[in-house]
């Protein structure tokens, strides 16, 4: 069973994953509300967020860490949809559709997760239209991504779609102090799961990118050496 420990969580107004989420400049009475009703846990590797087929009560919202959105298909493997990073907003689909959720979210490591009840969203979206907006945007751009995820697994081969995953997590999380290793350190499953395929072939994949001198490996960590090439591999052209 998934233990979720009760810990300190930071106020709105001092929370610094607050300036990139789509709460940076509600007004302090609005930001007072969400702070006087929240919630927060820590949850770790292994715990989900929340379930598919559950019914939302709110919007979760991240802290610090790393999150996984995910579906499991018939035969029991699991496909990743989205990823998801401090100041970023889980559930809202669901929570303002009505609907069950669709999916599971979980983290990829250690993150602190702060839940914003229903009502008090709600109340927010009614009376700041410009919060409206930016839900209207993220709800947008998930479609757009959604689209495009469907057409690269029907027309790219997995080698390009490896290729472009690593490009797509460099830009999302970001690199490391060294400018050249992913800021986020996925299993080779996980990997399998972002890209659509089985993970023997990520594996063998990463080997060639490997001795092609395009990536270098250390454990989970994966360093670009050559983007360049690693661009041509993912046949992506601006």
């Amino acid at each position: 069973m998934s233990i979720r420990r009760k810990i300190d969580i930071p106020r709105c107004e001092d929370c610094a994953s607050r300036l990139c989420s789509i709460f940076n400049d509600l007004p302090e009475d609005e930001l007072g509300k969400i702070n006087h009703s929240k919630g927060g846990n820590l949850y770790k590797r292994g715990q989900n967020i929340f379930y598919e087929g559950t019914r939302p009560s709110g919007l979760y919202c991240i802290n610090f860490g790393k999150v996984k959105i995910y579906k499991i298909d018939q035969s029991g493997k699991e496909q990743i949809v989205r990823l998801a990073k401090a100041g970023d907003v889980l559930g809202y689909r669901s929570l303002i559709s009505g609907e069950l959720y669709s999916s599971f979210a979980a983290p990829l490591e250690d993150s602190l997760i702060c839940f914003i009840p229903r009502s008090v969203f709600f109340s927010l979206l009614q009376t700041n239209a410009n919060l409206s907006m930016k839900i209207m945007k993220i709800l947008s751009q998930d479609l757009k991504s959604a689209e495009n995820r469907i057409a690269n697994m029907a027309q790219k081969p997995v080698r390009e779609r490896l290729a472009e995953a690593l490009l797509i997590l460099r830009e999302f999380y970001g690199l490391e102090d060294d400018e050249a290793t992913l800021g986020v350190a996925l299993t080779r499953e996980d990997l399998a799961n972002v890209v659509g395929t089985a993970t023997e072939t990520v594996i063998r994949l990463l080997s060639e990118f490997r001795e092609d001198k395009i990536i270098a490996l250390k454990g989970r960590k994966i360093k670009i050496l050559d983007h360049i090439s690693l661009v041509k591999t993912a046949n992506i052209f601006d």
